[in-house]
Protein backbone atom coordinates (compact mmCIF):
# COMPACT_ATOMS: atom_id res chain seq x y z
CA UNK A 1 0.00 0.00 0.00
CA UNK A 2 2.84 2.38 0.78
CA UNK A 3 3.99 1.90 -2.84
CA UNK A 4 0.71 3.24 -4.24
CA UNK A 5 0.72 6.24 -1.87
CA UNK A 6 4.28 7.09 -2.88
CA UNK A 7 3.55 6.77 -6.62
CA UNK A 8 0.44 8.93 -6.20
CA UNK A 9 2.32 11.73 -4.50
CA UNK A 10 5.27 11.52 -6.90
CA UNK A 11 2.85 11.97 -9.79
CA UNK A 12 1.41 15.05 -8.12
CA UNK A 13 4.87 16.50 -7.59
CA UNK A 14 5.75 15.87 -11.24
CA UNK A 15 2.53 17.56 -12.39
CA UNK A 16 3.04 20.39 -9.90
CA UNK A 17 -0.51 19.67 -8.72
CA UNK A 18 -2.09 20.44 -5.39
CA UNK A 19 -3.80 17.72 -3.37
CA UNK A 20 -7.54 18.22 -3.57
CA UNK A 21 -10.01 15.86 -1.90
CA UNK A 22 -13.72 16.03 -1.34
CA UNK A 23 -16.37 14.69 0.99
CA UNK A 24 -19.56 14.23 -1.01
CA UNK A 25 -22.47 13.02 1.14
CA UNK A 26 -26.08 12.74 0.03
CA UNK A 27 -28.67 14.62 2.15
CA UNK A 28 -30.80 11.54 2.70
CA UNK A 29 -30.80 11.63 6.51
CA UNK A 30 -28.44 11.87 9.44
CA UNK A 31 -24.70 11.60 8.82
CA UNK A 32 -23.55 8.18 10.08
CA UNK A 33 -20.25 8.04 11.95
CA UNK A 34 -18.89 6.00 9.04
CA UNK A 35 -19.45 9.07 6.88
CA UNK A 36 -17.79 11.29 9.47
CA UNK A 37 -14.75 9.00 9.40
CA UNK A 38 -14.61 9.32 5.60
CA UNK A 39 -14.71 13.11 5.95
CA UNK A 40 -12.03 12.97 8.65
CA UNK A 41 -9.61 10.85 6.62
CA UNK A 42 -10.05 13.16 3.63
CA UNK A 43 -9.46 16.18 5.85
CA UNK A 44 -6.34 14.71 7.48
CA UNK A 45 -4.90 13.73 4.10
CA UNK A 46 -5.54 17.19 2.66
CA UNK A 47 -4.07 19.05 5.63
CA UNK A 48 -1.00 16.84 5.79
CA UNK A 49 -0.23 17.58 2.14
CA UNK A 50 -1.20 21.27 2.36
CA UNK A 51 -4.11 20.62 0.06
CA UNK A 52 -7.80 21.52 -0.14
CA UNK A 53 -10.78 19.79 1.47
CA UNK A 54 -14.07 20.32 -0.38
CA UNK A 55 -17.62 19.63 0.79
CA UNK A 56 -19.94 18.77 -2.09
CA UNK A 57 -23.58 17.85 -1.55
CA UNK A 58 -24.74 15.11 -3.94
CA UNK A 59 -28.48 15.67 -3.96
CA UNK A 60 -29.42 14.36 -7.41
CA UNK A 61 -31.60 11.61 -5.91
CA UNK A 62 -34.68 13.75 -5.37
CA UNK A 63 -36.74 10.76 -4.20
CA UNK A 64 -34.54 10.26 -1.14
CA UNK A 65 -33.90 13.92 -0.25
CA UNK A 66 -34.64 14.66 3.43
CA UNK A 67 -35.25 18.27 4.57
CA UNK A 68 -32.71 19.40 7.15
CA UNK A 69 -30.12 16.76 6.26
CA UNK A 70 -27.75 19.15 4.49
CA UNK A 71 -27.75 21.55 7.43
CA UNK A 72 -27.14 18.60 9.75
CA UNK A 73 -24.11 17.49 7.71
CA UNK A 74 -22.58 20.98 7.83
CA UNK A 75 -23.19 21.38 11.56
CA UNK A 76 -21.74 17.93 12.26
CA UNK A 77 -18.48 18.69 10.47
CA UNK A 78 -18.17 21.99 12.33
CA UNK A 79 -18.69 20.31 15.69
CA UNK A 80 -16.00 17.77 14.81
CA UNK A 81 -13.52 20.51 13.91
CA UNK A 82 -13.36 19.42 10.25
CA UNK A 83 -12.93 22.66 8.34
CA UNK A 84 -13.84 22.93 4.67
CA UNK A 85 -11.88 25.05 2.19
CA UNK A 86 -14.60 25.09 -0.47
CA UNK A 87 -18.21 24.02 -0.28
CA UNK A 88 -21.89 24.81 -0.16
CA UNK A 89 -21.49 27.41 2.61
CA UNK A 90 -18.40 29.42 1.67
CA UNK A 91 -18.43 28.76 -2.08
CA UNK A 92 -15.20 28.66 -4.06
CA UNK A 93 -13.78 28.74 -7.57
CA UNK A 94 -15.69 25.61 -8.62
CA UNK A 95 -19.14 26.65 -7.37
CA UNK A 96 -21.87 25.61 -7.18
CA UNK A 97 -21.10 22.73 -4.80
CA UNK A 98 -24.63 21.38 -4.68
CA UNK A 99 -25.26 18.93 -7.54
CA UNK A 100 -28.88 19.92 -8.01
CA UNK A 101 -27.61 23.40 -8.93
CA UNK A 102 -25.25 21.91 -11.52
CA UNK A 103 -27.73 19.69 -13.36
CA UNK A 104 -27.58 21.66 -16.62
CA UNK A 105 -24.01 20.53 -17.27
CA UNK A 106 -24.45 16.77 -17.01
CA UNK A 107 -26.52 16.11 -20.14
CA UNK A 108 -23.76 17.61 -22.28
CA UNK A 109 -21.25 15.13 -20.89
CA UNK A 110 -23.65 12.21 -21.23
CA UNK A 111 -24.29 13.13 -24.87
CA UNK A 112 -20.53 13.40 -25.40
CA UNK A 113 -20.23 9.76 -24.36
CA UNK A 114 -22.99 8.78 -26.78
CA UNK A 115 -21.26 10.60 -29.63
CA UNK A 116 -17.94 8.89 -28.87
CA UNK A 117 -19.62 5.46 -28.87
CA UNK A 118 -19.17 4.91 -25.12
CA UNK A 119 -22.85 5.25 -24.22
CA UNK A 120 -26.28 4.87 -25.79
CA UNK A 121 -29.92 5.86 -25.42
CA UNK A 122 -32.36 3.34 -23.96
CA UNK A 123 -36.13 3.85 -24.15
CA UNK A 124 -37.31 0.81 -22.15
CA UNK A 125 -40.06 1.61 -19.67
CA UNK A 126 -40.03 0.50 -16.06
CA UNK A 127 -42.82 -1.99 -16.80
CA UNK A 128 -40.90 -3.49 -19.69
CA UNK A 129 -37.76 -3.93 -17.60
CA UNK A 130 -39.79 -5.44 -14.78
CA UNK A 131 -41.28 -7.96 -17.20
CA UNK A 132 -37.79 -8.91 -18.40
CA UNK A 133 -36.63 -9.46 -14.82
CA UNK A 134 -39.65 -11.62 -14.01
CA UNK A 135 -39.15 -13.70 -17.16
CA UNK A 136 -35.49 -14.24 -16.34
CA UNK A 137 -36.44 -15.24 -12.81
CA UNK A 138 -38.99 -17.74 -14.16
CA UNK A 139 -36.21 -19.19 -16.32
CA UNK A 140 -33.95 -19.52 -13.29
CA UNK A 141 -31.71 -16.67 -14.42
CA UNK A 142 -30.86 -13.14 -13.35
CA UNK A 143 -31.59 -10.33 -15.79
CA UNK A 144 -28.71 -7.96 -16.48
CA UNK A 145 -28.83 -5.02 -18.85
CA UNK A 146 -25.51 -5.73 -20.58
CA UNK A 147 -23.85 -6.59 -23.88
CA UNK A 148 -25.92 -9.77 -24.22
CA UNK A 149 -29.25 -7.91 -24.48
CA UNK A 150 -28.65 -4.27 -25.35
CA UNK A 151 -28.95 -4.80 -29.11
CA UNK A 152 -32.24 -6.66 -28.76
CA UNK A 153 -33.92 -3.95 -26.64
CA UNK A 154 -35.21 -0.47 -27.37
CA UNK A 155 -31.84 1.24 -27.56
CA UNK A 156 -30.03 3.53 -29.98
CA UNK A 157 -27.79 0.53 -30.72
CA UNK A 158 -30.75 -1.42 -32.12
CA UNK A 159 -33.18 1.24 -33.42
CA UNK A 160 -32.68 3.28 -36.60
CA UNK A 161 -31.15 6.69 -36.01
CA UNK A 162 -34.23 8.39 -37.41
CA UNK A 163 -36.47 6.68 -34.87
CA UNK A 164 -34.10 7.52 -32.02
CA UNK A 165 -34.06 11.19 -33.04
CA UNK A 166 -37.85 11.22 -33.41
CA UNK A 167 -38.39 9.73 -29.95
CA UNK A 168 -36.11 12.26 -28.35
CA UNK A 169 -37.68 15.13 -30.31
CA UNK A 170 -41.22 14.26 -29.21
CA UNK A 171 -40.16 14.03 -25.54
CA UNK A 172 -40.17 10.28 -24.94
CA UNK A 173 -38.49 9.37 -21.69
CA UNK A 174 -35.09 7.79 -22.05
CA UNK A 175 -31.96 7.03 -20.11
CA UNK A 176 -28.38 7.13 -21.25
CA UNK A 177 -26.48 3.96 -20.37
CA UNK A 178 -22.73 3.37 -20.39
CA UNK A 179 -21.67 0.89 -23.07
CA UNK A 180 -19.60 -1.55 -21.08
CA UNK A 181 -16.84 -3.27 -23.10
CA UNK A 182 -17.77 -6.89 -23.77
CA UNK A 183 -14.73 -8.77 -22.54
CA UNK A 184 -11.97 -6.65 -21.08
CA UNK A 185 -9.88 -6.93 -17.94
CA UNK A 186 -10.03 -3.57 -16.19
CA UNK A 187 -6.70 -3.02 -14.42
CA UNK A 188 -7.11 -0.83 -11.33
CA UNK A 189 -4.94 0.36 -8.46
CA UNK A 190 -6.28 1.25 -5.04
CA UNK A 191 -4.07 2.93 -2.45
CA UNK A 192 -5.43 0.71 0.32
CA UNK A 193 -6.31 -2.51 -1.52
CA UNK A 194 -3.55 -2.69 -4.10
CA UNK A 195 -3.98 -3.96 -7.65
CA UNK A 196 -7.46 -5.11 -8.69
CA UNK A 197 -8.57 -6.78 -11.92
CA UNK A 198 -12.23 -7.10 -12.98
CA UNK A 199 -13.51 -8.47 -16.27
CA UNK A 200 -16.28 -6.44 -17.85
CA UNK A 201 -18.31 -9.59 -18.61
CA UNK A 202 -19.45 -9.41 -14.98
CA UNK A 203 -20.64 -5.79 -15.27
CA UNK A 204 -23.87 -4.30 -16.58
CA UNK A 205 -24.54 -1.10 -18.52
CA UNK A 206 -25.20 1.41 -15.75
CA UNK A 207 -27.60 4.31 -16.23
CA UNK A 208 -25.76 7.64 -16.39
CA UNK A 209 -28.58 10.08 -17.09
CA UNK A 210 -32.40 10.09 -16.84
CA UNK A 211 -34.41 12.40 -19.05
CA UNK A 212 -37.53 12.06 -16.86
CA UNK A 213 -36.06 14.24 -14.12
CA UNK A 214 -33.20 15.71 -16.17
CA UNK A 215 -30.72 14.52 -13.58
CA UNK A 216 -27.62 12.34 -13.75
CA UNK A 217 -27.07 9.27 -11.66
CA UNK A 218 -24.31 9.19 -9.07
CA UNK A 219 -21.82 7.65 -11.47
CA UNK A 220 -21.89 10.40 -14.08
CA UNK A 221 -22.25 13.35 -11.71
CA UNK A 222 -19.52 12.03 -9.46
CA UNK A 223 -17.00 11.64 -12.28
CA UNK A 224 -17.83 14.95 -13.98
CA UNK A 225 -17.72 16.94 -10.74
CA UNK A 226 -14.50 15.34 -9.55
CA UNK A 227 -12.90 16.21 -12.88
CA UNK A 228 -14.19 19.79 -12.99
CA UNK A 229 -13.25 20.37 -9.35
CA UNK A 230 -9.75 19.02 -10.00
CA UNK A 231 -9.99 16.27 -7.37
CA UNK A 232 -6.68 14.41 -7.11
CA UNK A 233 -7.62 11.70 -4.59
CA UNK A 234 -10.98 10.02 -4.05
CA UNK A 235 -11.08 8.61 -0.52
CA UNK A 236 -14.43 6.94 0.06
CA UNK A 237 -16.15 3.98 1.69
CA UNK A 238 -15.74 0.35 0.73
CA UNK A 239 -19.34 0.22 -0.49
CA UNK A 240 -18.21 2.13 -3.62
CA UNK A 241 -15.54 -0.43 -4.54
CA UNK A 242 -17.86 -2.30 -6.97
CA UNK A 243 -18.28 0.98 -8.87
CA UNK A 244 -14.53 1.41 -9.40
CA UNK A 245 -14.34 -0.41 -12.78
CA UNK A 246 -17.09 1.77 -14.22
CA UNK A 247 -15.44 4.91 -12.91
CA UNK A 248 -12.08 3.88 -14.36
CA UNK A 249 -13.74 3.29 -17.72
CA UNK A 250 -15.62 6.59 -17.59
CA UNK A 251 -12.38 8.51 -17.07
CA UNK A 252 -10.91 6.66 -20.04
CA UNK A 253 -13.99 7.33 -22.19
CA UNK A 254 -13.76 11.05 -21.47
CA UNK A 255 -10.01 11.09 -22.01
CA UNK A 256 -9.45 12.60 -18.56
CA UNK A 257 -6.68 11.91 -16.08
CA UNK A 258 -8.28 10.01 -13.24
CA UNK A 259 -7.64 10.67 -9.55
CA UNK A 260 -6.09 8.15 -7.19
CA UNK A 261 -8.61 5.98 -5.35
CA UNK A 262 -8.66 4.70 -1.78
CA UNK A 263 -11.57 2.65 -0.43
CA UNK A 264 -11.93 2.66 3.35
CA UNK A 265 -12.95 -0.41 5.38
CA UNK A 266 -16.43 -0.73 6.85
CA UNK A 267 -17.28 0.11 10.44
CA UNK A 268 -18.58 -3.13 11.92
CA UNK A 269 -21.05 -3.93 14.68
CA UNK A 270 -19.59 -4.42 18.18
CA UNK A 271 -20.00 -8.17 17.66
CA UNK A 272 -17.82 -7.85 14.54
CA UNK A 273 -20.26 -9.18 11.95
CA UNK A 274 -22.04 -6.79 9.61
CA UNK A 275 -21.97 -3.07 9.02
CA UNK A 276 -22.69 -0.81 11.98
CA UNK A 277 -26.20 0.57 11.59
CA UNK A 278 -28.60 2.96 13.29
CA UNK A 279 -30.52 -0.05 14.58
CA UNK A 280 -27.42 -1.21 16.47
CA UNK A 281 -27.30 2.08 18.33
CA UNK A 282 -30.99 1.87 19.18
CA UNK A 283 -30.62 -1.74 20.26
CA UNK A 284 -27.51 -1.43 22.41
CA UNK A 285 -27.87 2.15 23.61
CA UNK A 286 -25.00 4.04 21.99
CA UNK A 287 -24.97 6.78 19.34
CA UNK A 288 -24.14 6.12 15.70
CA UNK A 289 -24.55 9.77 14.67
CA UNK A 290 -22.35 12.75 15.62
CA UNK A 291 -25.31 14.95 16.61
CA UNK A 292 -28.84 14.19 17.66
CA UNK A 293 -30.98 13.71 14.56
CA UNK A 294 -34.52 15.06 14.60
CA UNK A 295 -36.16 13.53 11.56
CA UNK A 296 -39.02 15.25 9.70
CA UNK A 297 -41.37 12.45 10.79
CA UNK A 298 -40.78 13.34 14.44
CA UNK A 299 -38.46 10.44 15.26
CA UNK A 300 -35.10 11.12 16.88
CA UNK A 301 -31.76 9.38 17.13
CA UNK A 302 -29.16 10.17 19.76
CA UNK A 303 -25.90 11.87 18.93
CA UNK A 304 -22.43 11.92 20.44
CA UNK A 305 -22.61 15.63 21.22
CA UNK A 306 -25.86 15.36 23.17
CA UNK A 307 -24.66 12.18 24.88
CA UNK A 308 -21.83 14.15 26.46
CA UNK A 309 -18.88 13.32 24.24
CA UNK A 310 -16.25 15.96 23.64
CA UNK A 311 -15.62 16.45 19.91
CA UNK A 312 -11.89 15.79 20.24
CA UNK A 313 -12.60 12.47 21.99
CA UNK A 314 -15.08 11.50 19.28
CA UNK A 315 -12.60 12.36 16.51
CA UNK A 316 -9.72 10.53 18.22
CA UNK A 317 -11.87 7.41 18.65
CA UNK A 318 -13.05 7.57 15.05
CA UNK A 319 -9.56 8.07 13.60
CA UNK A 320 -8.38 4.77 15.08
CA UNK A 321 -11.28 2.78 13.63
CA UNK A 322 -9.51 1.43 10.58
CA UNK A 323 -6.20 3.30 10.87
CA UNK A 324 -3.24 2.24 13.01
CA UNK A 325 -0.33 4.65 13.55
CA UNK A 326 2.04 1.73 14.11
CA UNK A 327 2.85 2.81 17.67
CA UNK A 328 1.37 2.37 21.14
CA UNK A 329 0.04 5.93 21.15
CA UNK A 330 -3.74 6.19 21.43
CA UNK A 331 -4.40 9.83 22.26
CA UNK A 332 -3.97 12.26 19.38
CA UNK A 333 -4.83 15.91 19.00
CA UNK A 334 -6.16 16.95 15.60
CA UNK A 335 -2.75 18.35 14.70
CA UNK A 336 -1.06 15.12 15.75
CA UNK A 337 -3.50 13.18 13.56
CA UNK A 338 -2.67 15.47 10.64
CA UNK A 339 1.04 14.96 11.18
CA UNK A 340 0.78 11.17 11.63
CA UNK A 341 -2.04 10.00 9.37
CA UNK A 342 -1.17 7.89 6.34
CA UNK A 343 -3.42 5.99 3.95
CA UNK A 344 -0.92 3.14 3.73
CA UNK A 345 -1.70 2.38 7.39
CA UNK A 346 -5.43 2.08 6.81
CA UNK A 347 -6.61 -1.51 7.11
CA UNK A 348 -8.36 -3.46 4.36
CA UNK A 349 -10.53 -5.33 6.84
CA UNK A 350 -13.49 -3.88 8.68
CA UNK A 351 -13.05 -2.08 11.99
CA UNK A 352 -15.16 -3.28 14.90
CA UNK A 353 -16.83 -0.46 16.82
CA UNK A 354 -16.37 -0.69 20.59
CA UNK A 355 -18.76 1.55 22.59
CA UNK A 356 -16.76 0.99 25.80
CA UNK A 357 -13.61 2.22 24.07
CA UNK A 358 -15.52 5.31 22.97
CA UNK A 359 -16.32 6.00 26.63
CA UNK A 360 -12.68 5.46 27.55
CA UNK A 361 -11.60 8.10 25.06
CA UNK A 362 -14.11 10.55 26.47
CA UNK A 363 -12.90 9.94 30.02
CA UNK A 364 -9.33 10.66 28.92
CA UNK A 365 -10.32 13.92 27.28
CA UNK A 366 -12.42 14.96 30.27
CA UNK A 367 -9.27 14.60 32.39
CA UNK A 368 -7.20 16.63 29.92
CA UNK A 369 -9.80 19.35 29.36
CA UNK A 370 -9.49 22.82 30.82
CA UNK A 371 -11.60 23.06 33.95
CA UNK A 372 -13.09 26.41 32.94
CA UNK A 373 -14.24 24.90 29.65
CA UNK A 374 -15.86 22.00 31.49
CA UNK A 375 -17.52 24.45 33.86
CA UNK A 376 -19.11 26.20 30.90
CA UNK A 377 -20.31 22.86 29.51
CA UNK A 378 -22.02 21.77 32.72
CA UNK A 379 -23.43 25.16 33.72
CA UNK A 380 -26.86 24.32 32.18
CA UNK A 381 -26.87 20.99 34.03
CA UNK A 382 -26.29 22.76 37.36
CA UNK A 383 -29.14 25.14 36.53
CA UNK A 384 -31.47 22.24 35.77
CA UNK A 385 -30.83 20.90 39.28
CA UNK A 386 -31.27 24.28 40.94
CA UNK A 387 -27.62 24.53 41.94
CA UNK A 388 -26.31 28.10 41.94
CA UNK A 389 -22.56 28.18 41.49
CA UNK A 390 -20.10 30.61 39.95
CA UNK A 391 -17.95 29.44 37.01
CA UNK A 392 -14.83 29.75 39.16
CA UNK A 393 -16.24 27.59 41.95
CA UNK A 394 -17.48 25.07 39.40
CA UNK A 395 -13.99 24.85 37.87
CA UNK A 396 -12.46 24.35 41.34
CA UNK A 397 -14.96 21.60 42.09
CA UNK A 398 -14.27 19.90 38.76
CA UNK A 399 -10.56 19.83 39.56
CA UNK A 400 -11.31 17.63 42.58
CA UNK A 401 -13.26 14.91 40.80
CA UNK A 402 -12.63 14.97 37.04
CA UNK A 403 -10.42 11.84 37.25
CA UNK A 404 -13.58 9.90 38.13
CA UNK A 405 -15.78 11.25 35.32
CA UNK A 406 -16.59 9.84 31.89
CA UNK A 407 -19.20 12.39 30.80
CA UNK A 408 -20.03 15.99 31.76
CA UNK A 409 -23.11 14.81 33.62
CA UNK A 410 -20.77 12.78 35.85
CA UNK A 411 -19.05 16.02 36.79
CA UNK A 412 -22.37 17.34 38.04
CA UNK A 413 -23.21 14.12 39.88
CA UNK A 414 -19.80 14.02 41.52
CA UNK A 415 -19.61 17.70 42.47
CA UNK A 416 -23.22 18.18 43.51
CA UNK A 417 -22.49 17.31 47.14
CA UNK A 418 -19.82 20.01 47.26
CA UNK A 419 -22.63 22.54 47.01
CA UNK A 420 -25.59 20.69 48.56
CA UNK A 421 -25.33 18.87 51.89
CA UNK A 422 -26.19 15.14 51.63
CA UNK A 423 -29.71 14.39 52.81
CA UNK A 424 -29.28 10.62 52.53
CA UNK A 425 -26.50 8.19 53.36
CA UNK A 426 -25.40 5.09 51.49
CA UNK A 427 -26.94 2.09 53.27
CA UNK A 428 -24.06 -0.31 52.62
CA UNK A 429 -21.48 2.21 53.84
CA UNK A 430 -23.52 2.95 56.96
CA UNK A 431 -23.97 -0.75 57.76
CA UNK A 432 -20.23 -1.33 57.42
CA UNK A 433 -18.74 1.68 59.19
CA UNK A 434 -21.35 3.56 61.27
CA UNK A 435 -20.62 1.61 64.46
CA UNK A 436 -20.93 2.85 68.02
CA UNK A 437 -17.14 2.95 68.62
CA UNK A 438 -16.53 4.74 65.34
CA UNK A 439 -19.24 7.33 66.07
CA UNK A 440 -17.71 8.00 69.52
CA UNK A 441 -14.29 8.54 67.95
CA UNK A 442 -15.83 10.70 65.22
CA UNK A 443 -17.10 13.01 67.97
CA UNK A 444 -13.53 13.25 69.28
CA UNK A 445 -12.27 13.91 65.77
CA UNK A 446 -14.81 16.69 65.38
CA UNK A 447 -13.15 18.52 68.23
CA UNK A 448 -9.76 18.15 66.57
CA UNK A 449 -11.14 19.49 63.29
CA UNK A 450 -12.78 22.41 65.08
CA UNK A 451 -9.44 23.50 66.48
CA UNK A 452 -7.44 23.15 63.26
CA UNK A 453 -6.98 25.30 60.17
CA UNK A 454 -8.40 23.05 57.47
CA UNK A 455 -7.70 25.28 54.46
CA UNK A 456 -4.62 23.26 53.45
CA UNK A 457 -5.60 19.62 52.74
CA UNK A 458 -2.08 18.20 53.21
CA UNK A 459 -1.58 19.86 56.58
CA UNK A 460 -5.03 18.84 57.81
CA UNK A 461 -4.53 15.25 56.67
CA UNK A 462 -1.14 14.97 58.38
CA UNK A 463 -2.56 16.34 61.65
CA UNK A 464 -5.57 13.98 61.66
CA UNK A 465 -3.51 10.93 60.71
CA UNK A 466 -1.05 11.70 63.50
CA UNK A 467 -3.90 11.97 66.01
CA UNK A 468 -5.46 8.66 64.88
CA UNK A 469 -2.14 6.83 65.09
CA UNK A 470 -1.28 8.28 68.51
CA UNK A 471 -4.59 6.99 69.83
CA UNK A 472 -4.12 3.64 68.09
CA UNK A 473 -7.49 3.95 66.35
CA UNK A 474 -8.27 2.15 63.09
CA UNK A 475 -7.42 4.52 60.25
CA UNK A 476 -9.78 2.83 57.79
CA UNK A 477 -12.71 2.62 60.16
CA UNK A 478 -12.54 6.20 61.35
CA UNK A 479 -11.75 7.84 58.02
CA UNK A 480 -14.61 6.01 56.32
CA UNK A 481 -16.96 7.08 59.10
CA UNK A 482 -15.84 10.68 58.60
CA UNK A 483 -16.37 10.33 54.85
CA UNK A 484 -19.95 9.06 55.39
CA UNK A 485 -20.70 12.10 57.54
CA UNK A 486 -19.19 14.60 55.11
CA UNK A 487 -19.93 12.94 51.74
CA UNK A 488 -22.76 10.48 52.37
CA UNK A 489 -20.84 7.43 51.14
CA UNK A 490 -17.55 5.78 52.05
CA UNK A 491 -16.02 6.39 48.60
CA UNK A 492 -15.11 9.53 46.76
CA UNK A 493 -12.45 12.20 46.35
CA UNK A 494 -9.88 13.03 49.06
CA UNK A 495 -11.89 13.88 52.15
CA UNK A 496 -9.47 16.63 53.15
CA UNK A 497 -9.77 18.29 49.76
CA UNK A 498 -13.55 18.12 50.18
CA UNK A 499 -13.30 19.73 53.64
CA UNK A 500 -11.00 22.45 52.31
CA UNK A 501 -13.47 23.17 49.53
CA UNK A 502 -16.67 23.29 51.60
CA UNK A 503 -14.99 25.01 54.57
CA UNK A 504 -14.64 24.15 58.23
CA UNK A 505 -18.06 25.39 59.31
CA UNK A 506 -19.88 23.33 56.66
CA UNK A 507 -17.76 20.26 57.45
CA UNK A 508 -18.62 20.43 61.15
CA UNK A 509 -22.28 21.03 60.34
CA UNK A 510 -22.30 17.92 58.14
CA UNK A 511 -20.83 15.81 60.94
CA UNK A 512 -23.54 17.08 63.28
CA UNK A 513 -26.27 16.43 60.69
CA UNK A 514 -25.06 12.86 60.14
CA UNK A 515 -24.99 12.19 63.88
CA UNK A 516 -28.53 13.51 64.20
CA UNK A 517 -29.76 11.46 61.23
CA UNK A 518 -27.92 8.19 61.82
CA UNK A 519 -27.69 8.14 65.61
CA UNK A 520 -24.93 6.53 67.66
CA UNK A 521 -24.56 3.43 65.52
CA UNK A 522 -24.94 -0.25 66.28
Amino acid sequence: MAFFVQISLLRLMADNSKVRVRFAPSPTGALHIGGVRTALYNYLFARQHHGDFILRIEDTDSQRFVPGAEKYIIESLKWCGIQTDEGVEQGGPHAPYRQSERKEIYLTYAQQLVQSGNAYYAFDTADQLDALRKQAEADGKTFAYDYTVRQQLQTSLALPKEEVDARIARGDNYVIRFKMPENEDVQMDDIIRGHIVINTKTLDDKVLYKSADQLPTYHLANIVDDHLMEITHVIRGEEWLPSLPLHYLLYRAFGWQRPEFAHLPLLLKPQGQGKLSKRDGDKFGFPVFPLQWNAPDGSTAMGYRESGYLPEAFINMLALLGWNPGTEQELFSMQELIDTFSLDKVSKSGARFNPDKAKWFNAQYIRMADNNRLADIIAPLYAERGISVTPQRAAEAIALIKERATFPVDLVDLTQKLFIRPDAYDEKSVAKFWKADNVTRLAELRQILASEDLADPATAEARVHEWIKSNEYSMGQLMNTLRIAIWGVSQGPSIFHIIAFIGKDEALARIDAAAASLGQGA
